[in-house]
């Protein structure tokens, strides 16, 4: 007994289960099965197709993701040989644990009494913000280890890309930090008891949710891999279980970015549910992340310049208000 209590204490200990559990790791797995298939099924219905339904066809095809990832686990990983090869697998694995490091800041409430909230500090919104930013470098540098022009030019259009949605982003969380008066993500969610940041500055919330949609390929803003013009983008070269990884690194970035999100601007965990204040939280992330799945179904894709366009004049203009309200705000208050 004194060993399984042991290794419950050690799982339950917030800086294990945070990010293995909830809402790390295992959490994610299951979420992005049922976000694909959610998104599968909505465009198909939205368009008038059959979606999946070859694997599970009773239960409408929910596990197809699954077989899948069984599929490519166990095909054969193809390496180019003019691709610097480990430079290559090493990418996309680098990718997956950089997209992941920013849960290890952001509070996701408390379950069961547990604390979900691996390391607390009071920078804990600049840790998040600059821990998410590192995906964008590795996958650029995809494109360049597969030495594929397909690759290659959709690794510099995410080159592109990244600069006109992480300076909105970054300045819509400034303002956000400026009218909570605190850069920790727990006191920005406490202060969200009564009113909801969204509320109180919406074009702060409007160009964060967007440059996160364009942050992580969502449509109308999939112009990375934009398989109808380069293939799979930087993503081209990759197969097996390596392509599974890639794949799967956007829908985690939207994960993590949805949860930041709903801290931010949706009162996190409030109102709080005694001992699960973690599912107020979960339940509106899937309600963010079910709408941002449905904007595929229903938008084109933007060219490049359209969408560097949208970033430097619409949401810079729109974070660069969202600071100026900010102030006032508190200048008001003050």
């Amino acid at each position: 007994m004194e060993i399984v209590d042991l290794i419950l204490n050690i799982l339950l200990h917030p800086s294990i289960f945070v990010p293995l559990i909830f809402p790390g790791f295992i959490t994610i797995l299951i979420i992005i099965i049922l976000l694909i298939w959610a998104e599968r099924k909505v465009a198909a219905k939205i368009q008038m197709r059959i979606g999946p339904l070859y694997v599970t066809r009773r239960f409408g095809g929910i596990l197809q993701l699954l077989a899948d990832l069984l599929r490519y686990m166990f095909a054969e990983v193809i390496t180019s040989k003019d691709s610097d090869k480990f430079i290559f697998i090493a990418s996309p694995i680098v990718a997956l644990t950089a997209t992941l490091l920013p849960l290890a800041v952001i509070p996701a409430g408390s379950l069961l009494g547990i604390e979900l909230i691996a390391l607390r500090t009071n920078i804990s919104l600049l840790a998040a913000l600059a821990l998410s930013s590192l995906t964008p470098i590795f996958i650029i540098i995809m494109g360049w280890a597969s030495n594929n022009k397909f690759a290659l030019m959709g690794s510099l259009r995410e080159g592109h890309l990244m600069i006109s949605y992480e300076v909105p982003l970054y300045l819509s969380a400034l303002s956000v930090a400026i009218l909570h008066g605190s850069l920790d993500i727990v006191d920005i969610v406490n202060n969200q008891q009564r009113v909801w940041t969204v509320l109180i500055n919406p074009f702060a919330a409007f160009s964060f949710f967007i440059s996160v949609i364009m942050s992580t390929s969502r449509f109308p803003f999939e112009i990375t891999e934009s398989d109808s013009e380069l293939v799979a983008g930087p993503y081209t070269e990759y197969s097996s279980i390596l392509y599974g990884l890639v794949m799967g690194v956007p829908y985690m970035r939207l994960y993590v970015f949805t949860l930041l999100f709903v801290d931010l601007f949706l009162g996190g965990w409030y109102p709080l549910i005694d001992g699960f204040s973690s599912i107020t939280l979960i339940i509106k992330v899937l309600i963010i992340l079910l709408f941002s799945v449905f904007l595929r179904s229903v938008y084109p894709r933007y060219r490049l310049d359209q969408a560097i366009r949208i970033g430097w004049h619409i949401l810079f203009t729109l974070s660069l208000i969202s600071i100026t309200l900010s102030l006032l705000i508190i200048g008001w208050v003050m």
